[in-house]
Order: structure tokens, then sequence, then C-alpha cells
């Protein structure tokens, strides 16, 4: 059984890793047993360590039976190596470790919500899910503050095993899933948890805490939050989005949000402009078509193709040509990989544009449907398609 030294050294980044035994693994991979740890196995939601030992990288770390398996991407025999834990990863997953549980005690404080599970993450926003489906925005803010004020304070994490009946007289803020001695993470005076999982020695290391975003999952409510390095970094990004606005806007941080409400004024203002023009385009398109129409017995016919115009587009100008009542109207257009296709027939045509698209539709298997005055469909097709997609137009009328 391997001993976890990182529980009560959890900022031992260096050390001398003594290997027993190295087994082969899956993938060209070998994981090594040492009788004694600082390298961190995945467990309670929160990933593992990596780093070197000797010149093998360690690329993965979990529990086996007892044993803790340290996955390496080269052969070590056994022997004293040098060994070097991924310092920035490990004080980021304790950052995260030890604002999670003072997040989700802050919502209890607040709120009296429970959090029932979480995932703690070092390069993303980690996570808690709360019992809940939605928060109050302003409970949210509460839980926070509440948060961030116990990491200014700077108060004392401490670890400490106890056993059943002990922890029966202390305040968890859930029950152990293990029995047995227990190891309870203790923010003095704040929160009692047991936990397996590193953590910072005092508040003050993690530094700051922002929840960022918050989501429905199965009638619970998720909280994205970072902390600490990644904090940071989150802001840091924030402000340099924030301040490339204001130079785009010619304005002040402050003058960000109204600059973009004005933005927005005006684009949709310039969009209504712009679907008028569209109209006004397309009926003289309409009218080209028509004037250029080319009779077939008691019908006139249009048939025309296009490249990359979007399907809707092609329905507004057949609807068009769909009131001239004995106008009978096949459009297409071609993206380099699909073939939308849209059939109009005038009233007094005695044509169904439903069975026009099908007859087009048919010799690349495509699908669509509409009824008698304008039906609408596509799919994969290739160009060869294009060279006799109008050829049996005229005899699909039904007349000679």
């Amino acid at each position: 059984m391997t001993e976890q030294l990182y529980f009560d050294a959890p900022l031992t980044f260096e050390f001398t890793a003594q290997v027993t035994e190295a087994r082969p693994l899956d993938g060209g991979r070998f994981g090594l047993v040492m009788p004694r740890t600082y390298f961190y196995p995945t467990s309670g939601g929160q990933e593992h360590d990596t780093g070197f030992i000797g010149e093998a990288r360690v690329l993965d770390v979990y529990k086996d039976n007892g044993d803790i398996i340290h996955v390496i991407d080269k052969d070590l025999v056994p022997g004293d190596y040098p060994a070097r834990i991924d310092r920035e990863r490990r004080i980021r997953a304790m950052q995260h470790h030890t604002a999670q549980h003072i997040l989700s005690a802050s919502f209890l404080k607040v709120a009296d919500i429970n959090s029932l599970s979480a995932n703690i993450n070092g390069d993303s926003p980690s996570t808690i899910d709360l019992e809940v489906g939605e928060v109050a925005p302003e409970v949210l803010h509460r839980a926070e503050e509440l948060a961030n004020n116990i990491f200014f304070e700077n108060r004392l994490v401490k670890t400490y095993n106890v056993t059943q009946d002990e922890i029966d007289r202390l305040p968890v803020r859930k029950p152990p899933k293990v029995s047995g001695l227990i190891r309870v993470v203790e923010v003095d005076g704040f929160d009692y948890t047991p936990c397996g999982g590193t953590h910072c020695p005092n508040t003050g290391m993690v530094g700051l805490l922002k929840i960022v975003k918050t989501e429905r999952v199965n009638q619970k409510l998720r909280v994205h939050f970072v902390a600490g390095q990644q904090a940071l970094e989150f802001f840091q990004q924030m402000q340099d989005a924030v301040q490339g606005a204001a130079l785009l806007l010619d304005s002040g941080l402050e003058g960000v949000p109204n600059g973009v409400e004005r933005l927005q004024s005006q684009l949709k203002q310039a969009q209504h402009e712009l679907d008028g023009l569209r109209g006004v385009v397309l009926t003289v398109e309409a009218e080209k078509l028509s004037a250029a129409a080319e009779p077939v017995e008691n019908v006139r016919l249009v048939t025309a193709l296009f490249e990359n115009r979007p399907a809707v587009e092609l329905r507004s100008l057949a609807d068009k040509l769909r009131r001239e009542p004995n106008l009978v109207t096949v459009l297409a257009s071609f993206d380099g990989s699909k073939l939308s296709v849209v059939a109009a027939c005038g009233q007094e045509s005695g044509v169904n544009a439903r069975d026009l698209l099908q007859n087009h539709l048919a010799p690349f298997d495509g699908h669509g449907g509409g009824n008698a005055g304008l039906a609408q469909g596509g799919g994969p097709a290739n160009r060869s398609v294009l060279e006799v997609l109008f050829k049996q137009t005229k005899n699909y009328l039904h007349v000679s």
C-alpha cells in the first residue's frame, strides 16, 4: 500500500522517488509503484498530478487496490530517481479545491442551498452542482462576496483524521463517503468537510474567486467559477476584451455598454432598411425572369440556376413569381455540395408544384415538400446533376 505524503505536505514538489515495481501498461506506457509518494492520484473530483520521475514524464496517477500507480511514458527499472511534480498544475488544483469548499459553504450559509457534487479543474472553470434548479442573481452575488471575504481574511485551513464517533460531533457540511479514519478539511471556523484532496494551507493563497456562469443540468444548477491564478487570467482576458471594445468605440471603459447598445440599435435599423431594399431587388429580378419566360403550350416556364444563393431567398423569389396565374417556375442553387430547389406554380397553370419538385429531386435522391402552389427541397449533389437538372422540366409539365 502506497503512503500518501501529499496529504501532510501539499507544497512539496520535489523528492526522491523509490521505485519498487514497474508494470507494463497498454499503449506502450508503464506504471510505477512506490512505497510512498507526493504525486496526487485522480480522486474526489480533483485531477491527478503530472511531472517527472527521472527522465520519464508522469502522464497519469491513479489508485489500484491500495497502490498508487504512476503512469509514465518510458520504462524505468526499480531504483531511486529524482521526482518533480508540476508545481503550477498542483497549485491551481489546490486553489480551486479550497475555493470550492468555501463557495459551497457560502451558498449554504447565505441561502441554505446544498451543493451535491463538484468538479475541480486548473485550466478551465471548476463547477459545483447545487440542489436547486435556479438561484436569484443576488444570491449568487452574496455567496461570491462571502467566499471572497473568507479568502481576504486569510483563515487557516487545517486537515486532520477523526473517527466516526468524533466526526459525529463536528458540524460537517456533508457526511463522509468512507468509514474508519476520516480525513476532515477545516476552514477555520467556517467549514468542515470530509475530503481526500489537496488544499491550500490558508485561504489567502486562493486569492480571489469569480462565478463566471450558471446553467441548469437535470434539475440542478451548475455554477462555473474560476479562482486563484485562473481568476487572474480570466480578469486579464476580460480587461483586454473591454479595452479592445473601448478602442473600437472610441470611448472609455465605462462607455462600452452604451456604445454597444447604440451599435445594436443602428444595426437593427440598417437590417430593416436592407430587408426593404432586398425586397425591391427581388421584385425587379422576378419581373426580369417573368419577361424572359419560355412559352410551353398554355403556360410560361421560368428556370434558373444560381451559385451559393440562400434557399430562403430562392423561396421568396419563387413566391413572387407564382402570383402570375399561368407562370411555372423552377429555381435552384448549388453551394458546391448541396442543391436546393424551389418550384412555384400559378393558379391557372394546371401544374402541381409539389409533383414538379419531386420530379426534379428524384435524380439525386433529394427530399422536400410543399403544396400545389409552392414546394421546396434539396439534398447532397455534385456538379454532374446540374447539367441535366432542367432537361426534363418541360416533360414534367404534362403538356406537349
